[in-house]
């Protein structure tokens, strides 16, 4: 079988490697398990590998590599019409001689392969949605293109789309799928922790506007101003790293308020293990992978509703949705915090949730997939 992939994740080639995104590609290494040749469609970079890059694990791989693309200035935008027929047609021929099609959006080389992939309706294909499948969320026309046509079951055919969520008016084509991160031998019964104690809070995520960081750190801030015996650890670096600094010296929270950085996997489980509550007041998600791990450590989840969360969170039956007014959110967790009993009863349907998927059985639902 020759398994083609479609992606705008940027490449970088030592030796006989590709290297990319350590995420994606440690996701692929489970695809490329299953199949016998591998045709890789997407940019390339001259860059020197970082801690986040890994690369393919497969003895049979053809890397096609085309240029980068973006429409972000009138500039960028000419440049890109001008190698538009170059990059769709390095995807019709990769398409052409693909016994499985392979598609990864939202993204702009996600885009060109939805459209090119409507040429071969009898090719069995797939395309993993890492974005948010939400029909209502505000998002770029592109995405919402690529939604559409990966919807359409005329326009496509023979596909497989695996989205976050549960989602309405989705056709024959939408597969609701999930992320995992810890294999079956990770499972423990973590029990939750007591809040007749001090309340720990974790945030996890880049230090962005988009991610609301400063939110987090307010939210603590404001129960302790009422009393609330509570600290906070945030994990993760980013542009507003300095910012968030200066606002937890200017306001004097260094005694409960606590910038970690990025810290590796070990020390963040441990961080989740020990917590009550993790708080991702974020504007965009797909799949946030960060909840579900909360979760599966009996560390109850408070986000905003974007993406397939409120699924994830079970209308709230294992979670708590924030409203992002610090009033009503101060009193939201407070009123966790004085009823244990709900409190604990959630955070044990959070984990029984979570450890169901597994990456044992991630990997199973790919073997489904590809064969």
């Amino acid at each position: 079988m020759n398994f083609v992939v479609i992606t705008h994740v940027p490449h970088i080639k030592q030796g006989s490697n590709y290297y990319g995104y350590a995420p994606y590609v440690r996701e692929m290494n489970i695809w490329l398990k299953y199949v016998d040749q591998v045709t890789v469609v997407a940019p390339i970079e001259n860059s020197k590998l970082d801690t986040l890059d890994l690369n393919y694990q497969h003895e049979n791989l053809t890397f096609k590599a085309v240029p980068s693309f973006d429409t972000t200035t009138f500039f960028n935008s000419i440049v890109t019409l001008l190698k538009l027929p170059y990059i769709l047609w390095r995807i019709f021929v990769a398409m052409k001689d693909a016994d499985h099609i392979h598609l990864r959006c939202p993204g702009n080389m996600g885009l060109l392969g939805c459209l090119v992939q409507i040429f071969f309706p009898n090719t069995p294909k797939t395309a993993k949605y890492a974005g948010n499948w939400d029909p209502n969320a505000k998002q770029p026309l592109s995405y919402k293109i690529q939604k559409w046509i990966l919807n359409h079951t005329f326009l496509t055919q023979n596909m497989q789309v695996l989205v976050y969520g549960e989602w309405e008016n989705s056709s024959k084509n939408i597969k609701p799928f999930f992320t995992a991160t810890y294999s079956d031998s990770k499972k423990e019964i973590i029990q939750p922790r007591s809040l007749h104690q001090t309340i720990h809070f974790v945030f996890i995520g880049t230090l962005s506007v988009g991610k609301r960081p400063l939110y987090a750190i307010q939210l603590v801030e404001n129960l302790k101003k009422i009393g609330v015996d509570v600290q906070l650890s945030i994990f993760g670096n980013g542009i507003l790293y300095s910012e968030l600094e200066r606002y937890i010296a200017s306001n004097h929270l260094e005694a409960f308020v606590f910038l970690k950085g990025n810290r590796d996997k070990d020390e963040v489980e441990m961080a989740l293990k020990e917590s009550h509550f993790l708080i991702l007041p974020s504007k965009s998600e797909g799949w946030p992978k960060v909840v579900a791990e909360a979760m599966f450590w009996s560390c109850l989840p408070l986000t905003t509703p974007v993406s397939c969360v409120n699924y994830m969170i079970g209308n709230e039956k294992r979670g708590r949705l924030l409203n992002l007014n610090l009033e009503e959110d101060v009193q939201l967790v407070c009123e966790l915090i004085e009823n244990e009993a709900l409190y604990m009863k959630m955070c044990i349907e959070a984990r029984n949730w979570s450890q169901q998927f597994t990456t044992e059985y991630f990997e199973n639902e790919i073997v489904k997939l590809v064969r």
